[in-house]
């Protein structure tokens, strides 16, 4: 059986924090960042791009919507108890998104591209995984997609978390692609895709970010919820495809210029152990997607 998604529009109240003090990447930095914390009542902005809430806010479902996925006939790999010392991040990505292009598949990097029906429903599939889970703080990159997730994330925690809980981090968001962004790979020319997933900066699209770039902020990100997730305890960052893979190589000590191997399904969720005494990373598992009985995404170009 397939399930189709529906959506109601709801207005969420939304905490941004700033990345300021994070110049380290190492995992044993996260105890050291001050957090400032920005509430926006009008508008948040980030690079070229300026959202209001009305926009910022992603739909919320109703309740039958939320609670249709049967966790009782679904198989999930097995965890252990967080150890004492340790923090647990679960790293969720969005779900399938509508490619800006059409029929041609265009890279859209950061721009704030919709779901589509599909990548809703795998959202809150991805949710209903995490409602076994105590999560101490769910945090989100800006873009919408995220935001919906992150969102769908929190409906499940019940009484735990409420939506002006979540917490968003320009840190987490996509890789900026520049004058990438509509174009397809055979228009950027194989030779330089090939060369920007090598590290080579000189072929960074103009008023865009190579990955090493990337991966510095998206560290310092996950270093600030790092910084407020207690020992013995979990939270959960919903973001993206490239940002997922600078996490997971860094625990997987993958060379940055190698990550673009690294496969991280759309909705599919991996969870890192961080230990708080050592800065070792553990992963129990990568690129993990529940099976609710719905259609194969389709994930093109990113």
């Amino acid at each position: 059986m397939k399930l189709r998604a529906t959506a109601s529009s709801q207005f969420l109240s939304l905490t941004i924090l700033s990345l300021k003090g994070l110049s380290s990447t190492t995992s044993a930095s996260y105890f050291a960042p001050k957090i400032k914390t920005t509430s926006f009542m009008h508008h948040y902005s980030m690079g070229s791009t300026t959202s209001s809430l009305c926009q910022l806010f992603s739909t919320a479902s109703s309740d039958k919507d939320i609670f249709a996925f049967d966790l009782s006939k679904a198989e999930f790999p097995t965890l252990p108890p967080i150890p004492p010392k340790s923090k647990r991040l679960f790293l969720v990505r969005h779900g399938e998104v509508i490619n800006p292009g059409g029929d041609r598949p265009v890279y859209y990097g950061a721009m704030d591209v919709s779901l589509s029906p599909l990548g809703e429903m795998e959202a809150k599939a991805a949710g209903a995984y995490l409602e076994q889970f105590e999560l101490q703080h769910v945090g989100a990159s800006p873009l919408n997609r995220a935001i919906f997730g992150a969102t769908q994330v929190i409906l499940r925690q019940r009484e735990k978390l409420t939506p002006a809980d979540l917490k968003i981090y320009p840190g987490f968001s996509e890789l900026d692609r520049g004058a990438w962004c509509g174009k397809t790979k055979d228009e950027i020319g194989e030779e330089a895709m090939a060369r920007f997933d090598a590290c080579d900066e000189s072929v960074t699209p103009e008023g865009g970010e190579s990955y090493p770039v990337l991966k510095k902020r998206v560290l310092s990100a996950r270093n600030e919820i790092l910084s407020i997730t207690e020992c013995g305890k979990a939270s959960a960052v919903v973001s993206h495809l490239q940002v997922t893979r600078s996490m997971l190589s860094d625990a997987m000590d993958i060379p940055t210029d190698q990550m673009a191997a690294l496969k991280v399904t759309t909705a599919s969720i991996s969870c890192i152990d961080f230990d708080s005494s050592t800065g070792a990373q553990t992963i129990h598992f990568q690129s993990f997607k529940p099976d609710f009985g719905l259609s194969k995404s389709t994930d093109g170009a990113n």
